[in-house]
């Protein structure tokens, strides 16, 4: 649908928001969101093979551009896990895994830059029905992306503490270890670890989902006539000097949350 055949704010925004999304079996909750999955892992391969290249071809000499630049993230990386993470050796898993999680998080958020109606050209020649070309818009992958960090804190809970211990903890903090004090603590202790992957994946998805609305609505005015076009480039372009700032301190935020709950992982109560 191009913004120009189809001026009503609720159809077109609902067009630009409907997923490319094919049932399994029942369907139901097994419904897949292929742009999502698509994208996420499109984005994913080439983040990660970027810095593969580069890094393939480093040199202990002046670095080119572009090993500056990677150079320059992984320090910058590098220097707020060593701020948070102090209790065994960073390098081995959670700096390359927070570096792996902004890298990957800020090229989905950037998505939210490129124009929906110059994406559904290419997009509704297999997707007519929609696409939508920001993961992170896409609540199942934020949710799926801090699940993912919600399991690696247990792992590391019970790697680091042992099963018992980290169910020892369960039931004796933040309390005490009376047995009657066991419910309150377990209750505690369970209101948040809900609230972790909740808080984690919400804040990225509304953030990105909001930037998405505006970037329709101003898309979809840019194309009403002179007046519209010119209205909407100029307020087109300061949100997207604005979103800027958003995508990037989403995905730094996701990021220092995915270090700071594993950091948590590491001690005792």
């Amino acid at each position: 649908m191009a913004a120009g055949t189809e001026l009503n704010p609720t159809d077109y925004i609902n067009h630009h928001l409907t997923f490319f999304a094919k049932p399994v079996g029942e369907g139901g909750f097994w419904t897949l969101h292929w742009d999502s999955l698509l994208t996420a892992a499109v984005l994913g391969v080439l983040g990660m093979g970027f810095l593969w290249w580069v890094v393939r071809g480093a040199t202990s000499g002046v670095p080119n551009k572009r090993q500056a630049f990677v150079e320059l993230a992984y320090e910058f990386i590098d220097g707020q896990v060593k701020g948070i993470f102090h209790q065994g050796d960073r390098n081995r898993f959670v700096a390359p895994a927070a570096l792996t999680v902004f890298v990957w998080v800020i090229l989905m958020n950037a998505m939210d830059f490129l124009p929906v109606d110059w994406v559904g050209k290419i997009t509704h020649v297999f997707a007519p029905e929609g696409f939508r070309i920001v993961p992170t818009a896409d609540v199942n992958t934020t949710f799926a992306l801090a699940l993912s960090v919600w399991l690696l804190m247990i792992y590391f809970n019970i790697a680091v503490k042992g099963l018992g211990g980290w169910l020892h903890e369960l039931i004796c903090a933040p309390f005490g270890a009376n047995p009657l004090l066991w419910p309150a603590n377990l209750l505690f202790n369970l209101i948040e670890y809900v609230s972790k992957p909740l808080s984690h994946s919400l804040r990225l998805f509304g953030n990105m989902y909001a930037g998405e609305i505006i970037f329709l609505l101003l898309w979809m005015w840019a194309a009403t006539g002179l007046v519209g076009t010119f209205f909407g480039t100029v307020l087109g372009l300061g949100w997207a000097i604005f979103h800027i700032l958003i995508v990037v301190l989403q995905a730094f935020i996701f990021m220092m949350l995915t270090v700071v709950y594993i950091a948590l992982a590491y001690e005792h109560h």
